[in-house]
Order: structure tokens, then C-alpha cells, then sequence
């Protein structure tokens, strides 16, 4: 029997149970996959947390990679036997075996991993979007990134050095901060002991930044306001703290006719032709070595509730991944 971890009611990390599941045969246009990793990610606690809203009961996660090991008919782009990756699939990859939509899939190169895969697909593809279809970031534009040791982080910082942009992180501890630095990091804010919206005027020259990437949320929305230069854009791409406080549109002409954006990695992926490019792009740096994907926490599937706590603590750094 096939398994995964499945959750009945909303709440905290004890309400993951690993169950089995009977998984069946592809219908149209759908594929079955054995897992080789499944990824984790904090988008999945808002789903078992109740902020996003799931259909319960539900499985959990939606990043993982493996070999398809039976399609349904109409199929035409995958075979049995193919590895590949996904994201923003339905709710269910903390599983050994899954149907899917092949509609959702992305060919892996024989070049990159499972465990790789899965610790970077979503991770990746959101650094790409960020980078690459926000903002017309141009080389010398120095930009502010909040969490720049988590796994997006990591991505995110070594991609923009290949671009030229300089990258102010912000962490929360010594550790972090090395690690943030060692993956690219130009300057790195501790921003439990340091005042982070004088020290990036303080970088910039008084003048502050084109953007800031802001997964925090709640705790940090009038910090990425304040650290914006005139006519700045504040990306909220996560809520890692809370949801994003509302928005006062007067307060945004008199910080300096600010804009701001809620991006979701689906609506950037949604064009088939368009997350193609974008996950070739993501492949291309990991495979030749120019992005490197650092694992730093591996869990069991059975150990979801323990992997969940971690998350929520932030004592994970970078990327993290199931092994199946």
C-alpha cells in the first residue's frame, strides 16, 4: 500500500496523521508518480494551519519529483519511466505515490537529483519569477531581501549575483548571517539587535532601495515601506509572520509614491510556454554548478509533525526535503 501523511481538521502540527492510501490508475490525462522526494515548504503550514483554505480531509504539500510509473490515455508529453518535477500541483506530495495531472509536470534533467529537485522546484521557480518578471532589475540596482537565509533566500541571492544586483538580507541570527553571506549576500542585517531601516539608508546613501522581497509579512510591513526609495515596490510574496496588514493608499504617496504587489508563483507558472522557460533557466544555472542547492534538514514523511515544528520555529535554514 501507498501512504501519506493526510489532515482532518486545521491547527497546529498535530493534526498530520501518516495514513494509507489506496492511490489507483491514472485516469485521462493524468499520470501516477513514485516519489524519490517530496519537498517542504512553509506555504504548506498556511494549508494545515487554515489560511489557505483545503477541502478536508486533504493531503498535504505540493512539490515533489520522482518517475512516472503509469499515464492515462491522452498523455502525449510523458512516458512511463520519465523523471520529473512539479509545484503548485494539487494538495497531496507528502505521499510514496500520487495521481496527478500530467498537465502539472515538469521534465527533470538527467543532471539534477530528486532530493534536488525537490528541495529547489518551488523554491526556484519563485526566485526566477522575482528576479525575472517583477521588477526590470538591471545590473548595479542593490535590493532588499527579508529571510535571505531560508531556502528561496539561498536561490535568490547567488541568482542575483550572476545578474549584478547587490542583495541586503535580513536574518535573525550569527549563523544565518554566514550563510547568507557565503551565498552571495553583498550585506546582511541581524535584524533582531540591528535597526534594519537605518541600516539600509545607512547602505544606500539615505536614498534606500528600488525593491524589497518581503516573505515576512505581518512583522515587517512598515519596515519594507520605510526601506524603499521614492516610487519603490514592495514584493509580499510571503506571510511567514501573519498576513500582510492592509493597505492604506494614502500612506503609500507619503512614504514616496510607493507601490506595492501580491504575487503568487501560479499565476507565473500558469502559461505553460512561460514555466518552461523560466524552470530551463533555473536548470541550466543548477546543472553547470552557477546555482548551487544546499540540503540542510531531511526528514522522513513519517516525521512531517516534527519537520512542521522546525519550520515554524525557524530553526531551518535553507532548503529542507522528505526523503521517500
Amino acid at each position: 500500500m501507498a501512504h501519506a501523511i493526510r489532515f482532518h481538521e486545521i491547527g497546529t502540527p498535530s493534526v498530520m496523521r501518516w495514513e494509507e492510501v489506496e492511490v489507483g490508475q491514472p485516469g485521462a490525462g493524468e499520470i501516477r508518480i513514485r516519489h524519490g522526494a517530496v519537498g517542504l515548504n512553509f506555504a504548506d503550514t498556511y494549508f494545515r494551519s487554515g489560511l489557505y483554505p483545503a477541502q478536508l480531509p486533504a493531503g498535504m504539500g505540493v512539490e515533489g519529483a520522482g518517475t512516472i510509473e503509469a499515464v492515462g490515455a491522452g498523455v502525449a508529453d510523458f512516458s512511463v519511466g520519465d523523471r520529473v518535477t512539479y509545484t503548485g500541483s494539487p494538495l497531496g506530495a507528502y505521499s510514496t505515490e500520487r495521481i496527478m495531472p500530467a498537465a502539472d509536470l515538469i521534465a527533470l534533467p538527467d543532471g539534477i537529483d530528486f532530493e534536488t529537485a525537490a528541495a529547489m522546484t518551488m523554491r526556484g521557480l519563485t526566485a526566477a519569477y522575482l528576479l525575472r518578471r517583477i521588477y526590470p532589475l538591471k545590473a548595479g540596482d542593490t535590493v532588499l531581501l527579508h529571510a535571505a537565509a531560508g531556502g528561496v533566500g539561498l536561490i535568490f541571492t547567488q541568482w542575483a549575483k550572476l545578474l549584478g544586483i547587490k542583495v541586503i538580507g535580513t536574518v535573525s541570527t550569527d549563523e544565518k548571517a554566514a550563510v547568507a553571506l557565503a551565498h552571495g549576500c553583498d550585506e546582511v542585517i541581524i535584524y533582531t539587535r540591528e535597526d534594519v531601516v537605518a541600516r539600509v539608508r545607512e547602505i544606500t546613501g539615505g536614498v534606500g532601495v528600488p525593491v524589497v522581497y518581503d516573505s515576512i509579512g505581518q512583522s515587517t510591513f512598515e519596515v519594507s515601506l520605510d526601506s524603499l526609495a521614492r516610487r519603490g515596490l514592495m514584493v509580499c510574496f510571503g506571510t511567514a509572520s501573519g498576513p500582510t496588514p492592509p493597505i492604506n493608499a494614502m500612506q503609500l504617496a507619503v512614504k514616496g509614491s510607493l507601490f506595492v504587489t501580491r504575487p503568487a508563483l501560479a499565476d507565473y507558472i500558469a502559461d505553460p510556454a512561460e514555466r518552461a522557460e523560466l524552470a530551463a533557466e533555473l536548470f541550466s544555472h543548477v546543472e553547470e554548478g552557477r546555482i548551487k542547492i544546499g540540503i540542510n534538514q531531511r526528514y522522513a514523511l513519517e516525521d512531517a509533525v516534527r519537520a512542521h515544528h522546525d519550520l515554524e520555529s525557524g530553526r531551518s535554514i535553507g532548503s529542507s526535503v522528505f526523503t521517500v
